[in-house]
């Protein structure tokens, strides 16, 4: 179906082929006429499925339409704008990553447009300075994290009352990492009288009671994840004690040639610990995680994708929303907290075609370490044979869950209770 059957017009029809789209995503096809219509949108769609563009376009060309901004052909692009530009469409993103890719997005499909429209990304780690200069003379479309946003809209560097459309992107990820209070607060600071777009990978109970309490007889879109992507990603689960999971990732590093390898673990210390000890072993490592800076962040990442660095260590903050190009492995140092988890950091190996690897470690002489990846792979309809690494085997026997006191992921934990809680307010604060 050609883009311009959508209802996109020819330039935005030749912004969406410029970014690589042939023919129009599942999700673009049901997302675009929708948008275009005005309608609420709830939408389940995976990382790398086109949805940026899916409500980036029609919201481009509603910005152009409703402003009455449109220039004949005969005119030089990008006309001239007013002294101050209301913000028409806010973007509400979990990370920063996520904010200036999201942001970048649509920078540039705005790009083939007849005339101006100013997309401005805002995200914490940085000088707000530069971020409140930028949005002087307001701006068409702003991308932003919750808290920067609320740091914004505290220093009257933008204001909200003229909103048109709110999106947010990643929900799921939104309420997960602890931003329902502050959504709550931008929320509070919009107009009643509004379009949502609500997209997320997953839909548990919090993002359910959200989307109820948001959106207004919202066009349902549900794509289920391509069944031809799965076989791409080679899994293998691989038996370790602890504490020699270190040598056993630079072992497997170096026997396997990986170029670059994604390493994920649970806490911010852990990646700072296990980055350092790679580098002691004569690694080039780096960890990543939501206590460095913006800036070292994106040093990170830059070394990591043109191949300077070989290995990134990092929390979750990198399993969704980072496209790296041509990632041949990722490893679970420590096993995700649930299924879905796990599915969004392998999938940042094996995406546009490729074919991927990721490892996972199971320690047996950790608790609960088996039957949770038992869990996990329950969840994903797919078994992974145990291996064992000679001269890497482990000691100790698998220890049963009953240590623990149960598997996590059968029963809710307090953090969990905690961010349903928060969930909750947002909810109850939107109402």
């Amino acid at each position: 179906m050609p883009f311009a059957l959508l209802g996109l017009s020819p330039a935005l029809a030749d912004a969406a082929r410029a970014r690589g789209y042939v023919q129009p995503t599942a999700v673009q096809v049901a997302a675009i006429p929708a948008v275009l219509a005005g309608h609420d949108v709830l939408a389940s769609a995976q990382t790398g499925s086109g949805k940026t563009a899916a409500f980036a376009l029609p919201l481009l060309q509603r910005i152009e339409a409703r402003t009455g901004r449109e220039t004949p052909a005969s005119h030089a692009p990008h006309a001239p704008r007013s002294a101050r530009t209301p913000v028409q469409v806010l973007v509400l993103v979990p990370t920063r990553e996520l904010a200036a890719q999201v942001g970048d997005t649509v920078q540039a499909l705005a790009q083939h447009l007849t005339s101006k429209v100013k997309v401005i990304a805002v995200f914490g780690g940085v000088s707000i300075n530069p971020q409140m200069m930028s949005l002087r003379g307001g701006a068409d479309v702003v991308v932003a994290t919750p808290g920067r946003l609320l740091d914004l809209v505290e220093h009257n560097a933008l204001q909200l009352g003229s909103l048109a459309t709110l999106v947010l992107d990643e929900a799921d990820r939104l309420l997960d990492a602890g931003f329902a209070d502050e959504l709550a607060r931008v929320i509070a600071l919009l107009p009643a009288k509004r379009q949502n777009l609500l997209f997320s990978a997953t839909f548990p109970s919090a993002v359910q009671a959200l989307a109820s309490a948001l959106l207004v007889a919202p066009v349902r879109i549900d794509v289920p994840p391509v069944a031809t992507e799965a076989p791409l990603i080679e899994q293998h689960a691989v038996e370790v004690d602890a504490s020699r999971r270190t040598q056993l990732l630079r072992h497997m590093i170096q026997a396997g040639g990986w170029a670059r390898v994604l390493v994920f673990v649970a806490t911010q210390y852990t990646g700072n610990t296990v980055a350092s000890k790679l580098r002691g072993l004569g690694l080039s490592a780096r960890p990543f995680h939501g206590d460095l800076s913006q800036g070292a962040r994106t040093h990170v990442l830059d070394d990591f994708k043109c191949g300077r660095l070989q290995v990134v260590v990092a929390t979750d903050v990198a399993a969704r929303g980072l496209d790296i190009t041509d990632l041949p492995v990722v490893v679970n140092y420590d096993l995700p907290r649930s299924a879905v988890d796990h599915t969004h950091r392998i999938g940042r190996t094996g995406r546009a075609g490729a074919s991927g690897l990721a490892v996972s470690f199971i320690c047996a002489d950790v608790a609960g370490s088996e039957a949770h990846f038992r869990l996990i792979e329950k969840r994903q309809g797919q078994r992974v044979p145990r291996e064992r690494i000679a001269g890497f085997e482990p000691a100790a026997a698998a220890m049963p869950a009953a240590a623990l006191g149960g598997v996590k992921g059968k029963r809710k934990s307090k953090k969990d209770k905690l961010r349903e809680a928060a969930a909750a307010a947002a909810v109850d604060a939107s109402g």
